[in-house]
């Protein structure tokens, strides 16, 4: 089984603070990786180190085999990436973000959206401006899914969630990523997420 990510001897520094040094990682296609940690300890660096956002101090990352620095756009194309503090356009309801989203990816799977949709409760109809800071990350985590991308990349992706909520999406992104074959790369600072 091919790798999706390898980073190999990740060392970085904020000023002359060191995050980590020789962090080395693969994840193999159709495997969920979680790097678990409390805040502070460098996982949004790693995120942001995978999307070329940020350049390590030394060693490398790859994803589909090339360098994430200079990641050809049809390959990123391939990644839905959900950020720590995601944004959304919140005078959308739930349909209208789904059909905005969805000219932009040729790959859009409408179903996958509202299919998590129905299982965490959403009504369509909603405002994103009325809701709940945990259920505009089920919604931002809905239009991530529907990207159909190959590897879905989440930074703290249970932000907002109850445990209830937390352990469902869990058990789904488990059964979807099975279903699919797809590569999920995760970070967490609860250990029941992982």
């Amino acid at each position: 089984m091919s790798a999706i990510i390898e980073c190999r001897n990740l060392t970085h520094y904020y000023g002359r603070r060191l995050i980590y040094r020789d962090l080395s990682f693969d994840v193999p296609q159709g495997r969920i990786l979680g790097l678990l940690g409390k805040n502070g300890t460098g996982k949004t660096t790693t995120i942001n180190i995978l999307s070329g956002y940020l350049k390590p101090r030394s060693g490398e990352c790859r994803i589909f085999g090339q360098e994430v620095q200079n990641l050809d756009p049809v390959l990123r194309r391939n990644i839905g990436l959900l950020i720590e503090g995601h944004v959304q356009y919140q005078f959308m309801t739930i349909e209208q973000i789904e059909k905005f989203y969805s000219v932009f990816y040729p790959a859009w799977r409408r179903d996958a959206y509202y299919e998590l949709m129905r299982k965490l409760k959403v009504a369509p109809g909603q405002r994103i401006s009325r809701m709940s800071c945990g259920q505009r990350s089920q919604v931002a985590l809905g239009l991530i899914l529907a990207q159909n991308p190959e590897l879905l990349v989440l930074d703290d992706f249970s932000l907002g969630l109850d445990p209830g909520y937390r352990r469902l999406f869990v058990d789904y992104l488990r059964e979807y990523a099975r279903a699919e074959s797809k590569t999920v790369f995760l970070t967490s600072h609860i250990i029941q997420d992982m």
